[in-house]
């Protein structure tokens, strides 16, 4: 079946192995990569694809409303599954405002625009909304964020999120606009952008630089392996329910100071260093604001009513991850040479 897909943000971590994923998968779609190319957005995470004749980029900002309305208008997307989004919470305390125009007004300017050329003929047209876990706030020491779980976002960004989710919602009970939604865990993987604690890690690991641990590093988070996440997303796009929304995790939870030990461990046996000599770098850092102490997903409903399951653990996952970086140095490098490097002396000058 001959279908036009838009996926926003694929130039980005997630979305970027989003849009391989439906690349390949569906050589007879017609894939619209629609990204804004800010810091995180890296077109050389899809060199292996940008060739095929079903993939086409479009360099646009989802919180231009005439433009993004225009996009739609000439590529007819049956389908639209969003990903764009500022995502990272320590720049949402220091950059609300931004937070609050892309994924916020961002969102509503794509859902306005997927009404008006679908125009009440929804048959075969859906929504897919991609969100995070965050929105739910902390829990403790037990239970489990479900799809039932009440909001109580407390970062700028959460805050910014949970926003958003509810902006899709509402246009599924208003207009009746076809939608689903995702709610994920921490994602990990290749291409990651490398102010994210996994590939910090790995950059500094290489470089013999301070590991900065929050706190006293007892922060637990569920891991999602990206290419399980972007094979999540393709399953609920084609079969999940109307209006429904499903929770993605790793069925996994680590604190972080376990995750970063368990790295050292794994990249001290790659490098060919001395047991234990990566662990020295571990340095612990001054907290940041609202930090919520423990997020772990409840992916029972995306198992049982889709099939879906991860397909690797967290240590083999890490593993591949760390295989990645080491193969990809120049894709490391390019990416930390620009803005990321006063970004990261100015987030981590306690370091």
């Amino acid at each position: 079946m001959n279908k036009s897909v838009l996926i926003t943000g694929g130039a980005g971590f997630i979305g970027s192995h989003v849009v391989r994923e439906f690349v390949l998968k569906y050589p007879e779609y017609q894939i619209i990569n629609l990204d804004a190319l800010t810091y995180a957005g890296n077109l050389e995470n899809l060199k292996d694809i940008e060739h095929l004749p079903n993939y086409t980029f479009v360099k646009a900002d989802i919180t231009d409303q005439q433009l993004i309305l225009d996009i739609f208008q000439k590529y007819q997307p049956d389908g639209v599954i969003h990903l764009a989004a500022e995502s990272h919470v320590d720049r949402s305390i220091v950059d609300p405002t931004a937070f609050v125009m892309t994924n916020v007004i961002g969102t509503v300017n794509l859902l306005n625009a997927a009404n008006a050329i679908w125009k009440n003929n929804f048959e075969g047209k859906r929504f897919h909304h991609v969100s995070t876990d965050e929105v739910f706030g902390a829990l403790g020491d037990t239970g489990f964020f479900t799809e039932e779980t009440k909001y109580d976002p407390h970062s700028p960004y959460s805050a910014s999120k949970a926003s958003s989710d509810h902006f899709i919602r509402a246009y599924h009970d208003t207009y009746g606009l076809p939608i689903v939604l995702t709610n994920c865990s921490n994602n990990y993987g290749p291409n990651h952008f490398p102010e994210k604690l996994i590939p910090l890690c790995i950059h500094n690991i290489l470089n013999n630089k301070p590991l900065p641990v929050y706190g006293d590093g007892k922060y637990t988070r569920d891991w999602l392996y990206v290419i399980d996440h972007a094979k999540a997303i393709d399953l609920v796009f084609h079969e999940g329910k109307n209006g429904d929304s499903y929770n993605v995790g790793g069925f996994n939870e680590w604190q972080n100071i376990d995750l970063i030990k368990e790295l050292c461990k794994q990249m001290d046996e790659k490098l060919g260093r001395e047991e234990d000599s990566s662990m020295q770098l571990i340095t612990f850092v001054k907290d940041r604001p609202g930090h919520d102490l423990r997020y772990a997903i409840d992916a029972t409903k995306i198992n049982k009513e889709l099939g879906w399951y991860p397909s690797v653990t967290f240590e083999e996952g890490l593993s591949r991850t760390i295989d990645w970086f080491l193969s990809n140095q120049e894709w490391l490098e390019h990416v930390t040479s620009g803005d990321y490097k006063k970004y990261y002396d100015n987030q981590y000058k306690d370091a």
